[in-house]
């Protein structure tokens, strides 16, 4: 293939000892120049030694990738390999069944939070992190749950942040808040961000929520444009549940449904008298981090925070 990108030729690796001889590829699927940074990657790979697997999903996208195997379960790769941006991490997690597979992203997107590499690292770092001179990072999720008169009728989990807002006009709604049972306030606002230690670096910023650190065991409660100046956001061990009872009644002003969001790629109309429990789980996502790579690193260079 021999492919190169910003002017890496990705050949001649010393053969080692690979911690993850099956890998998987998928891709985003509208990237630009995407079939010139598979093949950079698939180059870089091969050179390893290792067997490549393809995203059935995206495998027809171009010929150029259509000679590697698909796979179809985390059981049949032992590394995922993510190209695109943080979008593309959070769509690709929201396939997954039970998270077992550690991600090696690599950014091909804007920010790229939650990405660990950027195209121009790959022929350098790739060989080292397969070589296990990389480390797991886990990120915790939270496990979502709607009921409605009693009955479930929906389940989801988060990496980021499950979203309650209206879903198309710009009016308040009223969100009944418990935490491990006991009142905690009605949120007369916008709407209420419960995110992740990972998201609070993402919508929950945005709304004025804190910075936490990803290792922490916490939930984020952050109102969307608060009626009282008294709701701020509020962080709460992750063991703790917490129940959201939609207040707000149809009317002939009001147009639109409250609506669930989860990492902003699921979506759910919710209906006044709709309970939302959310709460830490055992599950996580796995991820392979340059052992040097730091959080405070990555918000230096990737938010430019303290500029």
């Amino acid at each position: 293939m021999g492919i190169s990108f910003h002017g890496i030729s990705p050949t001649h690796y010393t053969e080692v000892m690979l911690r993850y001889p099956r890998i998987g590829i998928t891709v985003k699927s509208n990237l630009e120049r995407k079939e010139e940074s598979v093949l950079c990657i698939t180059d870089i790979l091969l050179a390893q030694g290792v067997e490549i697997f393809f995203d059935p999903e995206r495998r027809s996208d171009a010929t150029a990738w259509s000679i590697f195997p698909e796979f179809h379960a985390e059981s049949d790769i032992d590394l995922l390999v993510i190209i695109g941006g943080d979008g593309t991490i959070l769509r690709t997690i929201r396939t997954f069944s039970d998270f077992s597979v550690p991600i090696l992203s690599i950014n091909r997107g804007t920010i790229g939070f939650l990405a660990e590499l950027e195209m121009h690292e790959a022929a350098k770092e790739i060989p080292r992190m397969l070589a296990s001179n990389g480390v797991i990072e886990s990120r915790s999720l939270i496990h979502v749950l709607i009921e409605r008169e009693g009955a479930e009728f929906f389940q989801g989990y988060a990496l980021n942040e499950a979203v309650i807002a209206q879903g198309t006009i710009a009016r308040l709604v009223d969100l009944k808040v418990s935490v491990q049972g006991e009142p905690l306030t009605t949120f007369h606002a916008d709407g209420l961000i419960i995110a992740t230690p990972t998201g609070s670096t993402a919508y929950s910023l945005a709304a004025g929520g804190p910075i936490v650190h990803p290792t922490l065991a916490a939930t984020i409660l952050t109102p969307i444009n608060p009626h009282s100046f008294s709701q701020k956001p509020v962080v709460i061990p992750s063991d703790q549940t917490i129940d959201v009872e939609i207040l707000t009644k149809q009317n002939k002003f009001q147009d639109a449904n409250v609506v669930l969001t989860l990492d902003g790629q699921v979506y759910q109309t919710l209906q006044s008298r709709d309970r939302i429990r959310i709460c830490g789980c055992a599950k996580s996502v796995r991820f392979l981090r340059k052992a040097q790579d730091t959080f405070f690193h990555t918000l230096r260079q990737k938010l430019k925070w303290g500029e």
